[in-house]
């Protein structure tokens, strides 16, 4: 069996600023709840992911903290320094020596086996194997539109360096990122507007997502 040897940096912000594109995407339905849910989900998979050893999550939202607390991650407050990027640069400070990915939090979609084959993706090229690079770069995926970013890998000893923002797979490539290259639907579909969340849910709903969405008015589904 691989070794489990990722530790994945998740930051989430206090729910009542987080997602604002999807405010009032769902009738009926808190903004506040969505944007846990769609923590929840990514969260649960990253916990079920054969290749993650552990999951940090960098937030000051309680509510945040209590729930993915409980689901088995580790809770880190947010730096001093606001922010997507410092809070990944916090996370990956705890993990010194280790091999290190920062995830968007908001992959509700998201299977446990296709975060598994991209950071394998990124050891296999770490390692100089046949389709990789030399050791030492780091890897990204972009989103499903291709300007985005979903995640972010660093072997042991180098930098995360993240550049997350917009149009953050350039700024990632720009850096000296390397992209890694699959299908891998589910880790792609971020979910930021309401027609990424209807895209999303053909991919198939993890169950707090889903739980939410049947509690929206019917006239949201028609939309």
């Amino acid at each position: 069996m691989a070794e489990r040897n990722w530790t994945v940096v998740v930051p989430v912000k206090r729910l009542d600023a987080a997602k604002s594109r999807l405010r009032g995407a769902l009738d009926g339905v808190p903004h506040e709840a969505l944007a846990l849910a769609l923590a929840e989900d990514t969260a649960e998979a990253v916990l079920a992911c054969r290749a993650v050893r552990e999951l940090l999550v960098v937030t000051d939202d309680p509510s945040i903290a209590r729930r993915l607390g409980r689901l088995g991650a580790r809770i880190v407050p947010e730096p001093p320094t606001p922010g997507l990027n410092p809070a990944f640069a916090r996370g990956a400070s705890l993990v010194p020596g280790g091999r290190v990915a920062a995830l968007t939090a908001d992959l509700p979609a998201l299977r446990p086996d296709e975060l598994a084959e991209a950071l394998r993706a990124a050891e296999a090229a770490e390692a100089g194997e046949p389709g990789g690079g030399p050791a030492g770069v780091r890897r990204f995926v972009a989103d499903a539109p291709g300007t985005g970013t979903v995640l972010l890998t660093a072997a042991p000893g180098t930098a995360l360096d993240p550049r997350f923002g917009p149009r953050s797979a350039a700024a990632h490539a720009a850096s000296g990122a390397r992209p890694l290259v699959a299908a891998w639907p589910t880790l792609r579909r971020d979910v930021d507007t309401p027609a990424d969340l209807r895209a999303a849910t053909a991919l198939g709903l993890g169950r707090h997502t889903a739980a939410v969405t049947r509690r929206a008015a019917p006239a949201a589904a028609d939309r």
